[in-house]
């Protein structure tokens, strides 16, 4: 014990003193988009919760009624005892959102990119991958034994140049990206990635977890680009952002939806998920299938951002400000933060050193006041 007490120790000064330690911070999440952390009162532009569901009346009844009529927990597996009957209806509005024959929904979007791209490739495939793809796309593609390709982010003609020079030494190549990068805000070329995948037989899947509820009137980016849901046969996403619940989910063809109910070991050999956060997504996908003006928000509210901070126009609701240094944007972040703004820092490794960055999530509510005063506190941080 004193030995690996003194690893953990030594790699924690080591991170102390770069910059990059991390800690929990008990973060109470009131009404709208406060939240209270350390005594102080914040108006929080950190959270994915871009619809503001997360305490919308219907999701909470939704949630409360499946309680009582399923309990707290599933129990079990979903090929257990784990299915209960609301994972049907989810399933149906998800494939119909997304366009496709059918879905699955896994416990978290982290376990569906770490069970799909493994139940699909292996020793002697490709998996090519955006540089900047997260981090559950890449431990997905590590686990799955394929041989691993990156290609520079958002640039179609370096992947084309990767995989048509090395599409001939692999049974099946499988291309892999972020709709919205989470890191950046900005939307993949999907319409040349997906030309690509037909012109090398390969196959194209898309994570858009951050794209869901908030762009194509709330079908994604893929919706938002005029892309049809056959030139992407693999659309990932999300339950626990923009349709304030949990959980992840693959929409595909019924033929891989039930190869994933075989070989999708996260999926397989995990608990079910929870009644309540089946029930408030079905709640979630309700509200935006009646109020299409709800989903627009998001970007409308970071576009006026961006045009008042003087930056690049918004692509979705998350703007990044690169500050580069972690003490920099450590720095920034205490500094917004006297200001009564939570806007947290992201350090390495969640984004490549020397690239540091305030990541502002903007959400349908945020008030035009308060986005005025924010785009002015974050000029002067680029002025400087």
């Amino acid at each position: 014990m004193q030995s690996l007490d003194a690893f953990a120790s030594e790699k924690l000064r080591a991170l102390e003193a770069a910059d990059l330690r991390r800690s929990l911070a008990a973060s109470a999440r009131g009404e709208g988009l406060w939240v209270e952390r350390g005594g102080r009162r914040l108006l929080s532009f950190s959270c994915n919760d871009y619809l503001n569901l997360t305490r919308h009346p219907l999701l909470r009844r939704a949630a409360t009624a499946a309680i009582e009529a399923w309990g707290t927990g599933a129990g079990a597996s979903r090929l257990v005892t784990g299915n209960h009957p609301l994972y049907a209806e989810l399933e149906t509005r998800l494939a119909r959102l997304k366009g496709s024959e059918a879905a699955c929904v896994f416990g978290s979007g982290y376990l569906a990119n770490t069970g799909v791209i493994p139940a699909l490739v292996g020793a002697g495939d490709l998996v090519l991958l955006d540089a900047l793809a997260h981090a559950c796309i890449w431990t997905g593609a590590r686990l799955s034994g394929a041989a691993i390709r990156s290609f520079r982010h958002n640039d179609a003609a370096d992947a084309a140049a990767l995989l048509t020079a090395s599409r001939k030494d692999y049974r099946r190549a499988l291309i892999v990206t972020e709709g919205v990068f989470s890191m950046d805000g900005d939307i993949a070329p999907l319409a040349a990635l997906a030309e690509l995948a037909r012109q090398c037989d390969a196959w194209l899947m898309s994570d858009d977890a951050h794209g869901v509820g908030v762009l194509g009137q709330g079908r994604g980016s893929a919706a938002a680009l005029g892309i049809g849901a056959g030139d992407i046969p693999l659309q990932m996403g999300t339950l626990s952002k923009a349709l304030g619940s949990y959980g992840g989910y693959l929409c595909a063809s019924r033929e891989v939806i039930d190869l994933m109910h075989n070989r999708a070991r996260t999926l397989v050999y995990s608990t079910g998920l929870p009644p309540a956060s089946v029930a408030a997504a079905i709640a979630a996908l309700d509200i935006i299938a009646s109020d299409p003006g709800l989903t627009e928000r998001p970007l409308a509210k970071a576009r006026r951002f961006t045009a008042l901070a003087g930056l690049s126009e918004a692509q979705s609701p998350i703007v990044p400000i690169i500050v580069g240094p972690a003490d920099a944007a450590l720095a920034a972040s205490r500094r917004l933060e006297e200001e009564d703004f939570l806007v947290t820092a992201i350090r390495p490794p969640t984004v490549p050193e020397g690239t540091a960055r305030l990541r502002l999530a903007f959400c349908a509510a945020h008030p035009d006041e308060a986005i005025e005063r924010l785009a002015g506190l974050v000029s002067s941080f680029i002025r400087r």
